[in-house]
C-alpha cells in the first residue's frame, strides 16, 4: 500500500445516462489527471450513493441537459431536453448526502451547478430571452467575480434567477449568475460555464487543481 503522503485523490465524474449508455466528455477526466488525481465515472446507479462517498475524495457533478422541473412543483419548460429521469434521481441524491459531509470538495459544472442551486431554494429560468440566449448558447464572454476574473466557455439555454442559500461569487456582463458557492462547507463551488472547454488557466484548469487541492489524501470510512 502507498504512503498517504503518494497517494492521488479519486474524483468521482457523474455521467450522463441515453439509450442505455453512459457517456461524459473525455476532458473532464482529462483536467482531473492533469489536477494530479484520478477520475472515476460514476454510473448512474441510485443506491451506491454511501459507497461512492467511501471511494471518492471529491465529486464533480458534470454538465447535461435540463432539470425535470417537477420534482420541485414546477412544469418543465416545452423548450427543455429533461435529463433522464435515472441520472436526475440519483444525482440528487448523491448531492443530498453531501450535505451532510460538508468536508467532501464539489464541483458543479452547468447542470452540476443548478443542481446545487435548486437543491438551496433557488429558482430557474428554463429558457433564457434574447439577447441572453445568444450571449450563452455556445459562446465564450467576460466573467467577473470573487472567484476570479477573465472569458469563459459557456454552452446553455437555462440560468439561476436566485440562488437560494448560496452565495453568487460571479456573474456575467449581461447580469446572468455564473458562479455559487456554500461557505459552509470546506469547498463547494458550482459553475455556470465550462471550465474543461475554458482557456483561461484560472477559471479552466485552475478550478480542477484547486478541486484536487481541497481534496484530503486520507480516506475515512463512511457508515
Amino acid at each position: 500500500m502507498y504512503p498517504a503522503h503518494l497517494m492521488k485523490p479519486c474524483i468521482g465524474i457523474t455521467v450522463d445516462y441515453h439509450e442505455k449508455r453512459h457517456r461524459v466528455a473525455v476532458a473532464y477526466s482529462e483536467s482531473v489527471q492533469r489536477a494530479g488525481g484520478i477520475p472515476i465515472l460514476l454510473p448512474t446507479l441510485t443506491g451506491l450513493e454511501s459507497h461512492f462517498l467511501n471511494i471518492c475524495d471529491g465529486f464533480i457533478f458534470s454538465g447535461g441537459d435540463d432539470p425535470t422541473m417537477e420534482h420541485w412543483g414546477i412544469a418543465t419548460h416545452p423548450c427543455a431536453t429533461p435529463v433522464s429521469i435515472e441520472r436526475q434521481t440519483f444525482e440528487l441524491s448523491l448531492l443530498t448526502l453531501l450535505q451532510s459531509h460538508r468536508e467532501v470538495p464539489v464541483l458543479g459544472v452547468c447542470l452540476g451547478m443548478q443542481w446545487m442551486a435548486l437543491l438551496a431554494g433557488g429558482t430557474l429560468n428554463q429558457d433564457l430571452e434574447e439577447p441572453l440566449a445568444t450571449n450563452h448558447k455556445e459562446s465564450n464572454h467576460l466573467i467577473t467575480g470573487s472567484i476570479g476574473e477573465g472569458v469563459v466557455h459557456s454552452h446553455h439555454h437555462q440560468a439561476m434567477n436566485s440562488v437560494g442559500s448560496l452565495k453568487v461569487v460571479a456573474v456575467a456582463e449581461d447580469g446572468v449568475i455564473e458562479a455559487i458557492q456554500d461557505s459552509n462547507h470546506d469547498w463547494y463551488f458550482g459553475v455556470q460555464w465550462h471550465p474543461e472547454r475554458t482557456d483561461n488557466t484560472q477559471l479552466g484548469q485552475g478550478l480542477f487543481t484547486k478541486l484536487v487541492q481541497a481534496c484530503t489524501h486520507q480516506k475515512v470510512a463512511i457508515p
